[in-house]
């Protein structure tokens, strides 16, 4: 079974390995429910989605009505003002047939200007803090990809105490000097105030040569199990982070297997040979696919 750990000062132990549900977007409710059961028995406890992936949270609704209680259940909104928030989290929850979820999250909040309107009075933080008082959320966190988030999270965690960040986390990133170090920031603000750190693109090989259309996922997953082993490892030898699974559900197996072994940090040189045998490179240039 997967081991757990305490996601932040939530209360919940979760497990470290998180169901990535982008995956269910575009399947059928049959295979939904096999994957999720799949991902279930195999120890995980805790699922997210959002509200733009696709019919994710439709076809969460059959499986959650046997699951709701044995579940930690996030998902986000990418809306900016507080009616947008308000009603996409409304339509959220009548989506995934539940009144309530653990978390609701501020999607890829990276952009300047659509992070001074979400944090505004008439914002959609405000409006996620009232839902929280209402008890239709018990916790609010914040999302993003790009090379800028961690910085942003940053500023983010220095005007609310959110519950939980999710940023991108994988050999190739971590070897960019200022990604790294923005990241170790980040990580040692979390430690400090008991924020959960989920992590995501653990087994990102590039992007497309064609473009995302047409693919399981926007980025060119690593496929080959021994390297998947390397790269679940990188993330889950640090006992601080979760490691959100791919969309490409078709890896999910694998993930699973690997995050089941005994985890040991990979060394510089298994680090390197993943590198180079995979042609590991960064997704991110601070520029294009900032928005995704």
């Amino acid at each position: 079974m997967l081991i757990t750990a305490p996601f932040g000062r939530t209360g919940h132990q979760s497990s470290r390995v998180i169901f990535g549900a982008a995956a269910l977007g575009g399947m059928s409710e049959s295979r939904a429910i096999t994957t999720l059961d799949l991902a279930f028995a195999a120890g995980v406890n805790h699922i997210d989605t959002a509200a733009s992936y696709g019919a994710s949270e439709e076809r969460l609704a059959p499986w959650l009505r046997g699951h709701r209680s044995e579940v930690f259940l996030a998902t986000k909104t990418e809306k900016r003002t507080a009616d947008g928030a308000r009603r996409q989290l409304e339509s959220s929850l009548q989506r995934m047939g539940v009144d309530s979820i653990d978390l609701i999250q501020m999607h890829n909040l990276v952009e300047d200007d659509e992070w001074k309107l979400a944090m505004s009075d008439d914002g959609a933080l405000p409006a996620l803090i009232r839902a929280r008082d209402e008890g239709l959320v018990r916790h609010i966190g914040v999302t993003g990809h790009g090379l800028r988030i961690p910085s942003m999270h940053v500023r983010s965690l220095e005007r609310f105490a959110f519950d939980s960040v999710l940023f991108p986390f994988n050999p190739s990133l971590m070897r960019i000097p200022e990604y790294e170090r923005d990241v170790r920031k980040l990580r040692e603000i979390c430690g400090t105030r008991g924020v959960a750190m989920q992590t995501i693109k653990s087994i990102a090989r590039r992007r497309w040569d064609d473009g995302p259309s047409g693919h399981r996922s926007w980025y060119e997953p690593i496929t080959e199990p021994a390297s998947i082993v390397t790269a679940v490892r990188f993330v889950l030898s640090n006992d601080d982070l979760f490691l959100n699974t791919s969309s490409d559900a078709t890896l999910l197996p694998h993930i699973l297997e690997a995050a089941q072994r005994t985890i040991t940090a990979p060394s510089t040189l298994d680090i390197d040979e993943l590198i180079a045998t995979e042609q590991l490179t960064p997704l991110f240039d601070g520029a294009t696919l900032e928005r995704i």
